[in-house]
């Protein structure tokens, strides 16, 4: 299956040096452009990418309030990777918890731009522990008291063992070692603690856990 990719960005340079790294690829296809996140909710009806690639600063509409309108107005959105120049960036943080599935800086080998495609296409999200950290001690306001005891009443013990480990980017596999449990165990835990916190998806689970400090950044 060809993995249709939509890219944002309001640099022409930028566009046109993804599109060639992507285009080179049997398995990735990229099925159009766009200069601003204005563009971007009619060009996902029209053309259905499967990823978008958004630049997170834009003129008119900037990558997080695209991104909040693609998942709040389009059936089955496409997945959505932003991009950006700065990992600390306070942008990136609000387009994670607006949605977005990871983000990719403007400087990311080709290899892995590629690789970080195939992964969201596939249903994965980009979590990477550490940046992830920084963005909530930086950018997170935890809300602390109330908010975090309501959490240790929705999660069970080992519901809450497993989003620690997520939030340290291990994979399922790796948790069920962690755990000594099997990989469908803790795929059930996972879907649990998503539906509890009202997250799509891995990413956004983790930065809940931040902001309401059932995880600190320390």
């Amino acid at each position: 299956m060809t993995i249709k990719v939509l890219l944002v960005d309001d640099e022409r340079l930028i566009r046109a040096g993804l599109a060639a790294i992507i285009g080179a690829e049997d398995d990735l296809t990229v099925v159009g452009e766009a200069a601003d996140g204005a563009e971007v909710p009619g060009e996902v009806g029209r053309l259905r990418p499967d990823v978008i690639l958004m630049d997170v600063r834009m003129p008119r509409l900037d990558g997080i309030q695209a991104t909040r309108r693609i998942l709040e107005t389009v059936p089955e959105p496409p997945r959505i990777i932003v991009v950006t120049t700065f990992e600390n960036d306070e942008y990136v943080y609000d387009a994670l918890k607006a949605g977005a599935h990871g983000f990719l800086l403007k400087r990311t080998r080709p290899e892995e731009i590629l690789q970080a495609i195939r992964m969201v296409a596939h249903g994965d999200s980009l979590l990477f522990p550490a940046a992830i950290r920084e963005l909530a001690a930086r950018h997170g306001q935890p809300s602390g008291g109330a908010a975090g005891a309501r959490w240790h009443e929705r999660l069970t013990e080992r519901e809450g063992d497993v989003l620690r480990l997520m939030a340290k980017g291990r994979s399922n596999a790796e948790i069920a070692g962690d755990l000594f449990v099997s990989p469908q165990t803790v795929k059930t835990h996972v879907g649990n603690i998503l539906a509890k916190l009202q997250a799509r998806d891995r990413t956004q689970a983790v930065i809940l856990a931040y902001e309401t400090s059932f995880i600190t950044p320390g």
